[in-house]
């Protein structure tokens, strides 16, 4: 089987090399998935970098999230239950840039076929992300103004959708001019641009003259460094802000006596470990909300190409321009 693999950390394009492994055989447990789509997204890139929470093992094939066709299972009521069925697969291990993809069966869940294989590809990483955050964690209540970093992206888009259909305004941080304008026609109900560190330093004035002298009370960060820093000497009192991402590449650095002012806080928000604190009737319930919200267009997912295993480096450096617009999938 032809799968894109890495035998050590690196840049992406660089270092990822389409190699023809055997096909695996699933092991107790186990699933084997056909792929049919899988989207890049930034955790992948980390991760082919060595940059990501979980290191890769090399020679390792990156991928973190798809849909595909269970074809094989090593045992198990939930590998025999799902056999043929159209899946998405959540490989916290990483494996699915490739033709098959080998899985624990607790990591598949079937999939509606009212949803094209793009959106099912899809499906998982970013909605959940949006809608957790929001209405789970920190439920945002109407009215209320929710402050968002890298707002421009195919999650951020989501959170401005989220906020016209649940009632909360959202506040968004980007880097670009054209961005700005762009989120404000989608109905962003307010848009910074932030270029620059020097900018980050003025960023809660600006805060605050929109959302008032009080400060932000709610709060997601996917950049960190200095814009997530200024969001937190943003926050007012009881305000919170969950970080999500760090796309800088820098830390977060504030004064303990910037929390203990107001009592504010900053939590870590990782959805894997959300998901796995809570039991099957929650994951359940939380596929359904996903699948009508994405049906809506809601939670939906613009794609922007889809590639070939073989021309990974054009997908990649399609994700990481951030003129193309949507997000881009490989396609064994």
């Amino acid at each position: 089987m032809k799968s894109l693999q890495f035998s050590a950390p690196g840049d992406p394009a660089s270092v990822l090399r389409l190699t023809d492994l055997p096909l695996p055989q699933p092991g107790p447990g186990q699933v084997r998935v056909r792929m049919l789509a899988s989207p890049v997204n930034p955790s992948d890139l980390m991760y082919i970098r060595g940059h990501y929470t979980v290191p890769p093992v090399c020679p390792a094939v990156p991928g973190f999230e798809g849909v595909g066709i269970v074809e094989a299972s090593g045992g198990g009521w939930r590998g025999k239950l799902f056999n043929g069925r159209r899946v998405v697969v959540l490989n916290r291990a990483g494996g699915n840039w490739s033709e098959y993809a080998i899985v624990p069966d607790q990591q598949i869940v079937p999939v509606s076929s009212g949803l094209s294989d793009e959106q099912a590809a899809c499906f998982f990483v970013n909605p959940a992300t949006a809608w957790v955050m929001t209405r789970e964690v920190l439920k945002v209540p109407a009215g209320a103004w929710l402050l968002q970093t890298a707002a421009g992206s195919a999650l951020g888009r989501m959170i401005i959708r989220l906020g016209k259909l649940c009632g909360f305004r959202t506040l968004n941080i980007v880097r670009r001019d054209a961005q700005a304008a762009d989120l404000q026609q989608q109905g962003a109900d307010a848009v910074l641009v932030c270029s620059s560190d020097e900018a980050a330093t003025e960023l809660p004035d600006r805060i605050r003259a929109i959302v008032g002298s009080d400060g932000l009370l709610f709060a997601v960060d996917a950049v960190g460094g200095t814009v997530g820093s200024a969001v937190i000497r943003s926050l007012g009192q009881g305000g919170r802000m969950l970080a999500y991402g760090t796309l800088s590449g820098q830390p977060l650095t504030f004064s303990p006596r910037t929390l203990m002012t107001v009592g504010s806080s900053v939590e870590g928000f990782w959805l894997g470990h959300f998901v796995q604190q809570r039991g099957l009737l929650f994951r359940l319930s939380l596929v359904r909300r996903l699948t009508q919200l994405i049906r809506s267009g809601i939670l939906s997912t613009e794609i922007a190409n889809t590639w070939p295993l073989e021309q990974a480096a054009a997908a990649i450096h399609a994700a990481e321009d951030s003129s193309v617009s949507g997000k881009c999938l490989l396609r064994p």
